[in-house]
């Protein structure tokens, strides 16, 4: 179910760069690619690129603190079950 909804949000962020990016004169393809690959990232470098730089900013750095914290999640997981919970 997980991995369905994120196929969906990732279709959704490549949907929408590759209707947007000719509006501002970049490859619709490139950007339609990189938003299904690295999602919200993708979208907020290209706001940035866009010129819609603080709302590029805001979801850039919001992402990259997700993804910290599932790294951080999963290495604490990872510990925990090599190491015991007591």
């Amino acid at each position: 179910m997980e991995s369905a909804i994120s196929l969906i949000v990732s279709l959704a962020f490549a949907i929408f760069l590759f209707i947007d990016a000719p509006k501002h004169n970049k490859s619709r393809w490139l950007w339609a690619i990189l938003g299904f690959i690295f999602g919200p990232i993708a979208l907020g470098i290209y706001f940035i690129k866009t010129g819609r730089k603080v709302a590029g900013w805001i979801i850039t750095i919001l992402a990259i603190l997700f993804y910290i914290v599932i790294i951080g999640l999963m290495i604490t997981a990872a510990v925990l079950f090599t190491n015991g919970f007591s």
